[in-house]
């Protein structure tokens, strides 16, 4: 009988290319995971992820599914993953669902997080997952930003693949910017993400906080749907992919 898996998992983005597998490389955290699962059952095996995080970005808990005809239970599948996996990429839970559960498609929300590391003093531990900024910014200016940001609108301006044929509306429910001590921590939960999307939100505030743009500014931009007008995009370190939501 096919049964349907889904796996959480963690993964240090660093050294990989991203999640999506691609034909000139095998380092991509999909290609990893395809390979492992691959070889516990001596068959090819496809797997789905919930989003194609970028090169270079992290997830505290990715979700990704596939479907075999095995009598293996999904906890040996997940002693096996935690076995042969690299370090860097983790697995939270392996667990059966129902035969029409997709990790993309049956997603309702994604919550993504972008750290900024607000100071000329060294972090020496945590550099490789926050995007270092030593030079003030205003973060009132900032947090003055977010309302504009949240509710549903066309993201395009928010979006860095210009050749995008499909629709670019999305709704944000919730965006956070707290300053903990020297770190700045921007939180976005939404229905789902374009092209770079948080990134481009997480560089546009960063222009804010520069003194570069205004508040006021944000819903121009959003309204001209022109990728030229928002903030450049803030580097992949910062990101991290932290849930995502089904029913």
């Amino acid at each position: 009988m096919i049964r349907n898996f889904k796996i959480t998992l963690a993964y240090d983005g660093t050294r990989y290319s991203g999640w999506q597998k691609q034909g000139n490389t095998g380092n991509t955290i999909q290609g990893k995971l395809e390979k492992v699962i691959s070889a516990m059952f001596g068959t090819a095996v496809e797997v789905q992820g919930s989003g194609r995080t970028d090169a270079g970005v992290h997830a505290a808990a990715q979700t990704a599914n596939f479907k075999m005809d095995t009598k293996v239970s999904a906890a040996e599948i997940c002693r096996y993953l935690r076995a042969y996996l690299p370090q860097d990429i983790g697995v939270l839970s392996v667990e059966e669902v129902d035969a029409r559960f997709h990790a993309r498609i049956s997603a309702k929300q994604k919550t993504y997080r972008y750290r900024i590391w607000n100071s000329d003093v060294p972090n020496v531990f945590e550099r490789k997952y926050l995007y270092l900024c030593p030079e003030p910014l205003d973060t009132a200016a900032m947090e003055a930003c977010v309302p504009y940001f949240l509710g549903t609108h066309d993201f395009r301006a928010f979006c860095s693949n210009p050749d995008l044929k499909k629709s670019s509306v999305r709704t944000i429910y919730e965006m956070r910017l707290e300053r903990l001590g020297p770190e700045l921590r921007l939180t976005v939960t939404g229905s789902g993400f374009l092209y770079n999307m948080v990134r481009l939100i997480a560089g546009t505030l960063l222009e804010v906080g520069r003194g570069h743009l205004r508040p006021e500014e944000i819903p121009e931009i959003l309204e001209r749907q022109d990728r030229r007008r928002a903030g450049p995009m803030a580097p992949a370190c910062g990101l991290c992919m932290m849930e995502v939501a089904y029913e």
